[in-house]
């Protein structure tokens, strides 16, 4: 079986979904290492791990040796192809230095690991030009049409910083709940959303980065 890109193996997961599913319909805890050179931000290093149906969906077919377990070779083409197709929602990543939204360059080293029946995907994306982080660095890290739920995990090193200036401070802020109200939107409302909407940017995971 071809390994599949996060979208269309998303749109094909949501076909599966039972109309009382309500959004989300993939869940995926996040890790990130905001990356500088010298006195510049210069990218992001993504850690994404799957929930557990989300992982036996998306891996169907690839244990090509049969030996019941999953390795980096059989999961390079999956993680390659997944973390290449996000391009068309910005990775679900939005990076700002100083107030400005920062482009996003080509994803690079992209691997994937399976573990405890989940998959995690890790990829570096840098920034097309490093931005003078001289001030306050934004990121954040969310689907906008909400069929993917982000939560930055628990502990110290959910969100680090690599290569910072010295004294700066990092803040790491969780969207609240759904509302039980948003939970009874149809699956029309959320399936007419796109890259562009709005209404995931509320559950938003962000760090800020606040140097002297």
């Amino acid at each position: 079986m071809r390994p599949r890109p996060v979208l269309i193996s998303l749109l094909a997961y949501a076909a599966l979904a039972t109309p009382a599913l309500a959004h989300p319909h993939v869940w995926i805890t996040s890790k990130a290492e905001i990356m500088y050179q010298a006195d510049k931000v210069a990218g992001v290093h993504h850690a994404w791990t799957f929930d557990a149906a989300y992982s036996a969906f998306v891996t169907q077919g690839l244990d090509k040796n049969g030996d019941g377990k999953l390795d980096s070779a059989e999961l390079a083409g999956l993680a390659k192809e997944n973390t290449a197709s996000l391009a068309e929602f910005g990775y679900f990543t939005l990076l700002k230095a100083n107030g400005l939204k920062q482009e996003l360059g080509e994803p690079r080293e992209p691997t994937m690991t399976f573990e405890a029946g989940q998959v995690t995907l890790s990829f570096h994306l840098p920034l097309r030009t490093p931005a003078l982080a001289n001030k306050i660095v934004m990121l954040e890290v969310y689907d906008p049409s909400f069929f993917v739920s982000f939560s930055i995990a628990e502990g110290e090193d959910a969100v680090r910083l690599a290569g910072a200036p010295k004294g700066c401070s990092l803040t790491v802020s969780r969207p609240k709940p759904i509302d039980p109200a948003q939970q009874k939107l149809s699956e029309a409302f959320f399936n007419a959303l796109t890259a562009a909407s709005k209404f995931g940017e509320q559950f938003a995971n962000r760090a800020l980065v606040a140097c002297p």
